[in-house]
């Protein structure tokens, strides 16, 4: 699994992927701070397995903190997104390249509505304005995707009888097109796919539009809640748009982790306050209090919020711990590892991420919980821990 991190330049993108990632990145204020991607681990927070029998996990990767398991995701923070990109406008084709590989979107909105659309400082924007943006140059790009190889496309398809959805997930592999996304874009759209050769540039436009918004699901965070206007606009923008939408504080949720890290408080991401550990002077003490403050207000940062919605709402993927009798590997840590499998996951699917000899070789596998030998088709639920028994 792969969150894109998308934005018109100086929205707080970098602040956002640092906060969530703790990756050293370059945040600057100015347009375009961002030119190659970053890559880092960002984490979803979970109730950790290992707390309801009273131990600890030893995660291989991410951590556990007061009975949470933070659990690692791919993040990607790609350049900011001009008008025109579709075109090649900006760091147009690098960016929208980047990004065929991601699973869902997180779009960082300057909701202060203190930026222009080039990420110039201004007074009185409207961020709802950047959302129209974004959403126009990723259909577009879409768009550009499929017209280009569409009609000869269409047509070897009809003359060959091939499966419609099939063919295009198919062609499209590389945006991660699936034959059920196609079904369910045709379905829902009403398209005629036997007259796919002759549709128009506005019916191909439906469709890339649905694909997209099938294929790469967004969540709004909407960054700098903390400034003036940036609570009234959230509202605004709340009833324009139907995407999931977060108000966040990324900066707020940078300097917590900092605090935290060097000791001077103890803060647990995606709550609502934090226990100051030191005597804190002067700025620093000033900076918390105002911190302190916007959690009081809003109940978090949102960092860590947008993080679970997109990976546990959005794309419904589940957290399952390989979780034999005693919960040890041969080297006594607890519950070491902790997958994200995509929705609808089996036992067997369990076991073939595991080691694919694991899964050739599958039985049954048994429940942590309720010590029950399940199938290879029992369907997998979150917090789940199995341990697979092999022949």
């Amino acid at each position: 699994m792969l969150l894109g991190l998308v934005g018109k330049p100086n929205a707080g993108k970098s602040t956002f992927f640092k906060a969530a990632t703790m990756a050293d990145v370059l945040i600057a204020d100015y347009p375009f701070a961002t030119i190659k991607p970053n890559h880092g681990m960002g984490y979803v927070k979970i109730k950790d397995l290992a707390a309801e029998y009273g131990k600890v996990s030893n995660p291989r990767e991410g951590y556990v903190k007061a009975g949470w398991r933070f659990v690692p995701v791919e993040m990607f923070d790609v350049a900011g997104l001009v008008e025109g990109a579709s075109e090649g406008k900006g760091l147009g084709n690098e960016f929208l390249n980047d990004l065929a590989a991601v699973d869902a979107l997180i779009h960082v909105v300057d909701i202060s509505g203190e930026t222009d659309a080039e990420g110039k400082p201004t007074e009185g924007y409207n961020p709802g304005k950047d959302i129209d943006l974004v959403e126009k140059e990723l259909d577009l790009w879409y768009f550009g995707i499929l017209q280009k190889a569409w009609k000869g496309f269409a047509k070897i398809m009809k003359l060959q009888k091939k499966d419609f959805a099939e063919s295009v997930a198919k062609q499209f592999s590389g945006l991660k097109v699936k034959e059920d996304d196609v079904k369910s874009v045709v379905l829902k759209e009403n398209l005629d796919v036997e007259k796919a050769a002759s549709w128009s540039d506005e019916d191909l436009m439906v469709f890339s539009r649905a694909l997209r918004k099938k294929t790469k699901p967004m969540i709004i965070a909407a960054n700098k809640i903390d400034r003036p206007n940036g609570k009234a606009n959230f509202e605004k923008i709340k009833e324009e748009f139907d995407y999931p939408i977060v108000p966040c504080f990324s900066e707020g949720e940078l300097a917590l982790k900092e605090a935290d890290k060097h000791g001077l408080i103890e803060y647990i991401p995606g709550e609502d306050d934090f226990k100051v550990l030191k005597e804190l002077e002067g700025k620093q003490k000033e900076a918390l209090e105002g911190i302190k403050k916007i959690l009081e207000e809003h109940k978090s940062t949102g960092v860590q919020e947008v993080l679970n919605k997109v990976v546990f709402d959005i794309l419904s993927y589940i957290a399952v711990f390989p979780a034999g009798s005693k919960m040890e590997d041969s080297k006594g840590n607890i519950l070491p590892d902790c997958y994200l499998m995509p929705p609808g996951s089996t036992a067997l699917d369990f076991a073939y991420r595991l080691h694919t000899d694991i899964g050739n070789n599958f039985v049954k596998a048994i429940h942590l919980r309720t010590k029950q030998a399940v199938g290879k088709d029992y369907v997998l639920k979150n917090g789940d821990g199995l341990e697979i028994m092999t022949k």
